[in-house]
């Protein structure tokens, strides 16, 4: 199955040309805003001028990498676009990451300089403190800190068109360095800025780390790209959420099915049915989505929950619901304009309509490879096409579903498993607010087991669940063990670490 689409055209070539354009533009419109500080376009453009001289103070050139650690703020983002106005290539990173972990990335990534930027709990002045960083105050930004390499960086080539890099999770091994240039940036912003009709009177709630794709292309650069206002939000609470639609005139939510779960369980617990907001559009993203939460989302307020598919390594969105649809399934849409997809079985070759396969994308949202990494870059990409390692199917109308990820499919007595399938018919019961499945090996087979996280002031057995799962899926695909935990161990994107799950199931057989 083999589809293409059309594209939206951009004015802009490097993701610094933003800021400047509507500095000209719209000089007094709000381009950036926090609990305390808002930020005009014109005062955003001074701010990365600032930076951007004193990080070339501290030596940074074209083609170096500048580690940016922090959370969310206005000083994470005048950085981004600092670093890359000098032709330099940002390394974002989350701050709630562990020393070890943003030690192996600054090994990893071989950077001129580390921006520790405070925010939220400050959980970068300790890692700050661990590198010895040096403090600087900046105007209105604030109280920063930076390490400056001692033997001075490399400087490789083709990185001054890097527009940032991203660490992936982790999941599934040893995180690497993923290389997003401008063009994949601004394709995959200005495409979505389109595709969802933003303008400059759209405000959006930026609470999804910009570390990741999603926080950083889908949701900020999206709208500054529009010559929106972004809210800038440190680390996700819910009742600053409910202030914020009802306070700060924010047009546009996007955020993670956790997220929307955390908000209708406030609501209900204050006794509220409803919001008083402006906002126009919805969206979960990071992982399949519940049809039940759906429904519950759209009821309140009264808005289609868009829904979509995507990756790092792809800038990251390959498909997106389209606005007009109420869907009742969890279709994740059809591919974005501009880019081409295709489901393949496991010899590259096309699949018939309807049929599973896994997904290839090709397009301008396709990222240049990981950092340092040539085998790794060589087995995922080939002849330009990005094999997505995930399951799918395509429809008809031409959505995209998903149906699994390659590597965790579960052999269980000659028949396949998908784990997805399993985790949707167990979210459906009432009590359940969201599970993973994993395989186990057993002698000569693999089993399936299933770690539950249930709703507040909500009970369920082991026993029940298996008697919902009935008359929903088949014998082999319901798990030979439920486990109960308090909440499911997840990654700062929002995603559940399957790994430590799967870790956890063995460990628990022996």
């Amino acid at each position: 199955m083999n589809t293409v689409h059309q594209s939206f055209d951009s004015p802009f070539s490097r993701i610094h040309d933003v800021p400047a354009y509507w500095a000209k533009r719209s000089p007094e419109a709000i381009a950036l805003l926090d609990d305390n500080l808002e930020l005009t376009y014109s005062a955003l453009q001074e701010h990365i001028d600032g930076v951007r001289t004193l990080l070339t103070e501290h030596g940074v050139l074209p083609a170096h990498r500048v580690m940016l650690v922090g959370e969310n703020s206005l000083a994470l983002v005048t950085f981004l676009f600092a670093v890359a106005a000098i032709g330099a290539c940002p390394v974002v990173v989350n701050a709630r990451l562990s020393p070890g972990e943003i030690e192996g990335i600054r090994e990893h990534c071989d950077p001129q300089v580390i921006a520790f930027l405070p925010a939220g709990l400050n959980a970068a002045v300790e890692h700050a403190r661990t590198h010895n960083a040096r403090s600087w105050d900046l105007p209105e930004l604030g109280c920063l800190h930076f390490w400056r390499s001692p033997q001075g960086a490399s400087r490789d080539e083709g990185m001054d068109e890097i527009a940032a890099m991203i660490y992936t999770s982790g999941t599934t091994g040893a995180p690497k360095g993923v290389m997003l240039s401008h063009s994949n940036l601004i394709f995959s912003a200005s495409t979505m800025a389109r595709y969802r009709g933003l303008t400059e009177y759209d405000r959006s709630y930026a609470a999804l780390p910009m570390s990741h794709t999603m926080g950083l292309t889908s949701v900020m650069l999206s709208t500054l790209i529009a010559g929106g206002s972004v809210l800038v939000v440190p680390r996700f609470e819910v009742a600053h959420l409910v202030d914020a639609l009802e306070s700060f005139s924010v047009t546009l939510f996007q955020g993670v099915q956790a997220m929307y779960t955390g908000l209708l369980g406030f609501l209900k617990t204050e006794g509220r049915s409803g919001l008083k907001h402006r906002l126009r559009y919805l969206y979960a993203g990071g992982s399949p989505l519940d049809p039940t939460l759906k429904a519950s989302v759209e009821d309140i307020f009264g808005l289609p929950l868009n829904n979509g598919y995507g990756m790092t390594e792809t800038s990251p969105t390959i498909c997106h619901t389209r606005l007009e649809d109420r869907r009742k399934d969890a279709s994740v849409g059809p591919a974005i304009p501009g880019i081409s997809i295709r489901i393949v079985d496991h010899a590259g070759r096309d699949v018939a309509q309807g049929e599973s396969g896994e997904l290839w994308v090709k397009g301008p949202n396709v990222m240049q490879g990981y950092f340092r990494n040539a085998a790794a870059s060589s087995e995922v990409l080939q002849d330009g096409w990005l094999k997505s390692g995930d399951l799918a199917s395509v429809d008809l109308d031409g959505n995209v579903h998903l149906v699994g990820r390659l590597k965790d499919v579960i052999i269980r007595s000659g028949f396949n498993v998908y784990p997805l399938e399993v985790e949707t018919a167990l979210n459906m019961h009432p009590s359940v607010a969201r599970s993973a499945v994993v395989g186990r090996n057993v002698t000569l087979n693999e089993e399936v087991v299933a770690f539950v996280e249930l709703r507040k002031n909500m009970q369920a057995t082991a026993r029940e669940l298996l008697e919902w799962l009935k008359p929903r899926l088949s014998p082999y695909k319901r798990p030979a063990e439920i486990v109960f935990l308090p909440s499911l161990p997840l990654l700062t994107s929002g995603k559940i670490r399957k790994a430590e799950l799967k870790e956890r199931a063995a460990g628990m057989a022996s």
